[in-house]
């Protein structure tokens, strides 16, 4: 029987499904792409380093490791009320995302297992990962009396096409942002393991290893098609790219700073950690990359954090949508103003910040 004392009221599908969060600019993408240009690709100029690459993904590292132990079976109920519908939708958001990438790897594999095999089996390889990310997640959604419907979100889920080397910059960032937030949360947690109110963050260090390899598989990838990475489109690219990603993250993680809380983390600082620590990885393959030291970064971010905030209240007022739509119209331009500023703020050329740690 389902417990629904203490679930959060989220609109249902049918019970204990949720239906999926609504898409707006910050909610994770599902992409398409042209598999034809993509399987046309010429690798041999880095074919060595895919084929090594290709190795560790058919070695399977954590083809053990999401194995769900005595720790979950348990009542969760003591992680009640806006806490839990927090933790909920970071496990959703963070589901979706993976579901994703899945979804895009696999296509991936099948289109191209006839034209370019080696590609076609790393991204086979790597949507089987992703997969199994995705399981762990939802299962997890259902320690709390909720799931999503995959197959639902697989038909009615919008698909945003991006030319391949569109998804190799937004791919790339999606995995390593990942590997820095999800191995950050692991070492706090470790070193504060009174703050670990739920299992699964113990799975986040292999877990997190996941999203390197797939990083480093489209780092290899972005080496063999240098025309993506060696002229002044791909720095205007570049910036564009790694903008929306860090912007997002922090407009998302802010919203939701109750949960970190929840984890012992200052939202603000985590972000501020994670978004460097991407940064000077991207250094290693971008030609340019973000001055996320300059305080202008954050300070313009925190006025489109006052603004979203000013936009949830109109929303949330009873006033007509016509004059809503008034209302709203200052703190949209305002964001846009702020985010453009920051796309035009001067970069750092990417040969001054290699070496950097890893």
């Amino acid at each position: 029987m389902v417990d629904t004392l203490n679930k959060p009221g989220f609109e249902e599908i049918r019970p204990g499904v949720k239906v999926p969060a609504k898409e707006t600019i910050l909610t994770p993408r599902f992409y398409t792409t042209d598999f034809e240009e993509m399987a046309q690709m010429d690798i041999s100029p880095n074919r060595e380093e895919l084929e090594a690459i290709l190795e560790e993904f058919r070695t399977d590292y954590n083809r053990h490791h999401f194995v769900r132990d005595a720790e979950f079976e348990q009542s969760w109920d003591h992680i009640d009320g806006e806490t839990r519908q927090l933790f909920i939708e970071f496990l959703e958001r963070s589901c979706t995302a993976e579901f994703s990438g899945f979804l895009l790897y696999k296509e991936l594999g099948r289109k191209l297992k006839n034209k370019n095999p080696l590609l076609a089996e790393c991204f086979t390889l790597m949507s089987r990962d992703e997969a199994r990310h995705a399981g762990f997640l939802n299962k997890a959604m259902s320690d709390f009396n909720m799931s999503l419907d995959l197959g639902f979100l697989t038909k009615n889920h919008k698909y945003t096409f991006f030319k391949p080397k569109f998804i190799f910059y937004a791919t790339y960032l999606s995995e390593k942002i990942g590997y820095w937030r999800y191995i950050t949360i692991y070492r706090h947690l470790e070193a504060h393991p009174e703050d670990r109110i739920y299992p699964i963050f113990r799975f986040f260090e292999n877990w997190c290893q996941d999203e390197n390899r797939h990083g480093d598989f489209f780092d290899a990838m972005m080496k063999a098609q240098p025309q993506f990475l060696n002229d002044w489109r791909a720095k205007l690219w570049c910036r564009f790219f790694l903008l929306s990603v860090f912007a997002t993250m922090y407009l998302n993680d802010i919203q939701r700073a109750d949960f970190y809380a929840a984890i012992g983390l200052n939202a603000r600082d985590y972000d501020k950690y994670v978004i460097e620590k991407t940064n000077e990885t991207s250094a290693r393959v971008f030609p340019i990359v973000l001055d996320v030291e300059n305080p202008e970064f954050y300070e313009r971010l925190e006025v489109c954090i006052g603004n979203n905030e000013k936009l949830t209240a109109i929303v949330n007022s009873n006033q007509p949508k016509f004059l809503q739509l008034f209302q709203k119209l200052p703190y949209y331009l305002s964001n846009g103003w702020q985010l453009l500023r920051l796309y035009l703020m001067k970069p750092i050329e990417a040969a001054s910040q290699q070496g950097v740690a890893h």
